[in-house]
């Protein structure tokens, strides 16, 4: 059967585990999926942008409550400007001056990106980034990354039962294809990423 809504994941969990016992629990094995998935992939469907403005002398804006990694940040200005990153310590000996400017790096520290210096005007700053896998659910039953790799999250849920119902000897064989099918999806983003070219490194 295909598996392209939440409804059919459910089912070929059920049908794959040859048991009527464990309805309940199987959306908890997806969810257990989906929470591995966040954490391993970087896919096109988790790439998001968000815009903010910035407010003079305030060097900090809150991050997208979804965010789990920043790809970019940029000063929509013109011409655009991309901001460097360094770490909070590398910000402080870099910029210690309290002084306002026209920011030219950033860093993340908590659930806030902090800029330096300071802004002297209102920029508009856009965050490229990466979130985690949409849960699916009765209310979200289907997903890009469900259409593409359905596999990825039946052998995902597959693990988590198998290691939910203790001794069974499938829990290698299900982990073994789920890693495979999360080595698979990476491959073949970075592929539609980057167009099957290689990349170059160029000296400044």
């Amino acid at each position: 059967m295909a598996i392209t809504t939440y409804s059919e994941l459910k089912t070929a969990v059920a049908n794959w585990l040859a048991r009527s016992d464990l309805t309940d629990r199987i959306p908890e094995f997806i969810a257990l999926a989906e929470a591995r998935m966040s954490r391993a992939l970087e896919t096109r469907a988790q790439e998001k942008r968000a815009t903010s403005t910035m407010t003079v002398g305030d060097a900090y804006i809150l991050l997208p409550s979804d965010l789990r990694s920043v790809r970019s940040v940029k000063l929509l200005t013109s011409p655009v400007s991309t901001l460097d990153y360094l770490s909070p310590d590398g910000i402080d000996t870099n910029y210690p001056s309290t002084g306002n400017g026209k920011p030219v790096a950033y860093t993340v520290i908590g659930s806030e990106i902090k800029f330096a210096p300071a802004p002297d005007d209102d920029y508009d700053v856009e965050i490229a980034y990466i979130t985690g896998v949409t849960a699916l659910s009765d209310a979200s039953p289907t997903s890009t990354l469900l259409t593409r790799y359905p596999d990825a999250y039946l052998y995902g849920a597959l693990a988590a039962a198998a290691v939910y119902l203790m001794d069974d000897p499938r829990v290698p064989q299900f982990e073994q294809l789920f890693s495979r099918a999360l080595a698979e999806i990476s491959t073949s983003e970075d592929g539609a990423k980057f167009g099957g070219s290689s990349l170059v490194m160029r000296l400044a």
